[in-house]
């Protein structure tokens, strides 16, 4: 296993500098998040440290070399939007930089991407799904055509007004992914496993990884702490943002030993990335800096230190 980081968390280094700290601290890899150029959605969107609408060969030259010449590789390219919006214009808008994130993912060498299958939050699962199929069927054969695995991740996104109450994407236990990936049988269409979500749902995280093996492509290290005495209060049909605090890997309720052990277990030798959501260590750049800096002391022992080149 390579570990990283998401360059989300680093929005005011270049993507150069951000290279250039993983190499200073260790890091063998990055997952560099895509968002198209502009102002942010919602928090920890809108990064872009690889502008994949003005991409040229130069440009990904330079990435290719930068990343050789400082050991780090690229795990892959991020990009979490709601493809599934009741919006067909935002949708559509989502699909299409999606599509130019796979294509710069193959023009930059890389074999992954990673992000949201969305999710009309007012629907059902039933009731998304014929939107779900029609819209992803294309896609995956997009990232086939490329030669590009995507990663979904299985966060909820159901934590504010806006995403309640289903959240903002479907991708969330083993029931939906059995389903989908049933009815859409690629081995490029797996999953960008984060074990903190299963947590935030009162499940097991561990339990999920023998049988999925085949489809993780690519995994999340971040944690969770669930305040019990809030949610003895108000529930857990209230917003969990009343009830819970995203952690930093070792801060949560999460056996990192034993997830990463299970890891090993199966077989698992991809990237373990690193997310930070957690604000104990302040909103600066350098607090963010020292959450990734502890979280790696607490991964490192179980990965294994070999850079790798994008």
């Amino acid at each position: 296993m390579q570990l990283g980081f998401v360059s989300a968390i680093l929005p005011e280094l270049t993507l150069a500098e951000v290279i250039d700290f993983a190499r200073g601290e260790n890091f063998s890899t990055i997952e560099v998040v895509c968002w198209p150029t502009g102002k942010a959605e919602r928090k920890f969107a809108g990064v872009t440290h690889i502008d994949v609408a003005d991409l040229t060969g130069a440009r990904s030259h330079e990435i290719q070399t930068r990343c050789r010449e400082a050991g780090v590789g690229i795990s892959a390219l991020g990009y979490y939007p709601n493809m599934l919006d009741p919006d067909p214009g935002i949708a559509s808008t989502a699909v299409t930089h999606f599509k130019k994130v796979i294509a710069a993912a193959a023009a930059l060498g890389l074999n992954t991407v990673n992000g949201f299958v969305g999710r009309d939050w007012t629907k059902s699962i039933d009731e998304n799904w014929p939107t779900f199929l029609s819209t992803w069927r294309p896609i995956v054969k997009y990232a086939e055509d490329h030669g590009v695995r995507i990663g979904i991740e299985n966060c909820p996104m159901s934590f504010t007004r806006d995403e309640w109450p289903g959240g903002k994407n479907l991708f969330t236990t083993p029931v939906i992914w059995r389903r989908a990936f049933n009815d859409i049988d690629s081995p490029n269409f797996g999953l960008n496993y984060d074990p903190s979500h299963f947590i935030l749902q009162d499940m097991d995280p561990i339990s999920p990884l023998a049988e999925f093996k085949s489809r993780l492509f690519h995994v999340h290290a971040k944690d969770v702490a669930i305040d019990r005495a809030a949610l003895n209060q108000v529930g857990r049909f209230d917003f969990p943002l009343n009830w819970h605090q995203p952690r930093i890997p070792g801060y949560g309720s999460i056996n990192w030993p034993q997830f990463m052990g299970e890891l090993m277990r199966i077989g698992y030798d991809g990237p373990v990335c690193i997310e930070v959501e957690d604000d104990t260590f302040g909103k600066s750049l350098s607090g963010r800096m020292q959450a990734l800096r502890v979280s790696r002391n607490v991964l490192q022992p179980f990965t294994v230190p070999v850079r790798q080149a994008a």
